[in-house]
Order: C-alpha cells, then sequence, then structure tokens
C-alpha cells in the first residue's frame, strides 16, 4: 500500500511539475537573436565629441598634452566615410579640417573607421555601435603619435 502511494505521489508531481509551468503568469518571453550589425547600420551624419591625450605635432611622444574634436561623421552606409571637425591640442584651435575613408561593422556591432584622406590619413579609431546605428563609441589608439583618446557619436 506504501509503495502504491508513494507512486501516485511521484505521479502527480510529475503532473503538477508539467501543467504549472505552462499556466503560469511569470513566463520567460523567448528571446530571438538579432540579425546583428553590418557596414548599413552607420547612415548619414553624425556629431561627435572627442577627447584624450597625445603628441601629434612637434610634440615629442611622452609629453602628452589635451586633445579635443568636434564635428560630424558622415557614414554612406557601404564602408566609406567623410568627416570634418575642429580640432583643439593644448589650447591650439585648428578650424575646417576634413578627412575621409573607409570603415566597417562587424556582426557584433565592433568595427573600426580609417582616415585615408586628409591631414590626419592614417588614424584609425576601433567602434562599437548600437544594434540600431544610432550612437557609435570609438577609441584611438595610435602608438606612433602617442594618441589616446575616445569619442561618442550621435546620429542626428
Amino acid at each position: 500500500m506504501r509503495r502504491i502511494a508513494s507512486w501516485l505521489f511521484a505521479f502527480a508531481l510529475c503532473a503538477a511539475l508539467l501543467v504549472v509551468p505552462t499556466t503560469s503568469r511569470h513566463i520567460v518571453p523567448m528571446v530571438y537573436a538579432g540579425t546583428g550589425c553590418t557596414d548599413a547600420t552607420l547612415t548619414g551624419n553624425y556629431m561627435f565629441n572627442f577627447s584624450g591625450f597625445g603628441t601629434r605635432g612637434s610634440n615629442p611622444k611622452g609629453n602628452e598634452l589635451p586633445v579635443g574634436a568636434v564635428g560630424v561623421f558622415t557614414f554612406d552606409g557601404a564602408g566609406n566615410h567623410s568627416t570634418s571637425f575642429t580640432f583643439v591640442q593644448n589650447a591650439v584651435v585648428s578650424t575646417g579640417n576634413t578627412a575621409s575613408g573607409i570603415y566597417s561593422v562587424n556582426s557584433d556591432c565592433t568595427g573600426s573607421i580609417t582616415w585615408t584622406g586628409g591631414q590626419f590619413a592614417g588614424v584609425t579609431f576601433y567602434i562599437t555601435a548600437n544594434g540600431d546605428g544610432s550612437e557609435i563609441y570609438g577609441i584611438e589608439t595610435d602608438t606612433t603619435a602617442g594618441i589616446t583618446a575616445t569619442f561618442d557619436a550621435k546620429k542626428q
């Protein structure tokens, strides 16, 4: 008799475990992976603010000075970009700067921006982008020039 009662209890417990999750009000919804990012994630104009320290120009490496810039990135959605900006280093203002180049965005929304034209040609930024392309975070780590600077860019 006791063995039958134990078996019935185990059966009832298993049945309850099958029924309760399907009727619970606290069901966790299914999460589906997004399609990820591509170069097309970045299109249009992005205003940016850039700041850090560096040794560009005649300043020798090891004597990093404050650097900053504000400007606009323009992305075409196909891996090309142009940039216009004002650059400041150690309180010396340089206006009317332009650059152009290439960019790539990986499926995990990381990537890079490289300037191939303009006086700052050769500069590369490593980036992360929001999945909807509304914001970009970047860092420049140019060990040759001694630059370490970050930027935040928001779609206009």
